[in-house]
């Protein structure tokens, strides 16, 4: 049975550079990278220089990069950080976000009794800027939390614009640039972003292992303790191999961004004009022209008792893509990005997403839509 994976919003599969970077030291280099001696400092040395990989690619100081398991980890510890430490009062996000920052900020207005404030989503599913700037008129020591690309529909939101508008009234700018790092360019030193995550496995490197940018001057403290790791911000043994084989991945990536970029966009246009082809009556989420170049999200014309199996059905078929709404492993909750954006009838109906990688193909996009005829 032939295999196709359109889910690369997910995950991605490594990169096989990265994989052999990663045996080499999970083989070679043991050490605990605390210890004094040789072991140790050869450990230390590859961690130091892979952080310094990192940061020349983002245009920003080694000494602001912090090593964490996951995005979700770096969300989760900035975010309290920033209530703890910087006494912020109130926080400014989306009810698109990650569940990574919207659970966070939940918990914490339980805990804390600090104000959740949401900005409004326009119908193209992007944040709404000029309600932003409104939120941001009032007083009160504030953080605005806001996803640069969108993890289901792939709106991109202008970090730029935004950071900008946070410096205006003196807001603290969070941004979770999972979904983009790898994929597009930054300069942190040009872009005022005081602290922005990032998560390997979305650009071809391994799972368990993420980073989080801390701009200079934000002073926080530690989440995780036992331990003067990370500068005595993340306690625990560094996972050297991961650690060697994220700063190679995001090294590959951004050194065959353009071509690759480019080879993706074509083959989402060319699943686009394909759909529109077989499927006249399908929609979009979120204009497919202005979304990121990955990212697909589709509205099918189909009735609800194909809906509920179709994930199964392209399962069977060996076709890996992800469901935008209704049920999702076994859930009747609909997704909390398409319910902002869509009536009660479309969120019956079923919402592809598919995401793109390089190690795709016409063949086998030509692969889905034929199976998707015969739903």
């Amino acid at each position: 049975m032939k295999k196709v994976y359109l889910d690369n919003a997910s995950t991605t599969p490594l990169r096989p550079e990265v994989i052999l970077e990663m045996t080499q030291v999970l083989m070679n280099d043991y050490g605990n990278p605390s210890s004094t001696h040789a072991f140790g400092r050869h450990s230390k040395n590859l961690v130091e220089l892979s952080r310094k990989s990192i940061a020349k690619n983002l245009n920003c100081s080694a000494q602001e990069i912090i090593f964490t398991s996951c995005g979700t980890e770096a969300n989760n510890f900035i975010i309290q950080s920033c209530i703890r430490d910087l006494k912020v009062e109130r926080i400014i996000t989306s009810k698109i976000e990650h569940h990574a920052v919207l659970h966070t900020v939940q918990i914490l207005q339980k805990l804390n009794d600090i104000q959740i404030d949401y900005v409004n989503i326009l119908p193209s599913g992007e944040i709404d800027l000029v309600h932003l700037s409104d939120l941001l008129s009032t007083e009160g020591k504030t953080l605005v939390s806001l996803m640069h690309v969108n993890n289901e529909i792939g709106t991109v939101l202008n970090l730029n614009r935004v950071a900008k508008i946070c410096k205006q009234y003196q807001a603290y700018f969070h941004t979770d640039t999972v979904q983009s790092i790898g994929k597009t360019t930054f300069n942190l030193q040009e872009t005022p972003i005081d602290f922005l995550v990032a998560s390997a496995h979305k650009f071809h490197g391994p799972k368990g292992m993420g980073f989080a940018f801390i701009r200079k001057g934000m002073v926080l403290n530690p989440i995780l303790l036992g331990g003067e790791q990370e500068k005595g911000m993340r306690a625990g043994t560094e996972s050297v191999h991961n650690i060697v084989g994220m700063a190679k991945a995001l090294e590959l990536s951004y050194l065959h961004l353009d071509e690759e970029e480019k080879y993706i966009l074509n083959l989402k246009e060319y699943t686009i004009s394909q759909l529109k082809s077989h499927f006249p009556e399908i929609r979009f989420n979120g204009n497919p022209q202005e979304t990121f170049y990955n990212i697909l999200n589709v509205i099918l014309p189909f009735s609800e008792e194909k809906t509920s199996m179709i994930l199964f059905n392209l399962d069977m078929k060996g076709i890996a893509v992800s469901r935008g709404s209704a049920c999702q492993s076994g859930s009747v909750k609909p997704s909390h990005v398409l319910a902002e954006i869509l009536s009660e009838a479309d969120l019956k109906k079923p919402s592809l997403r598919i995401s793109f990688s390089h190690y795709n193909t016409k063949d086998e996009v030509d692969y889905l839509i034929e199976n998707l005829k015969f739903l």
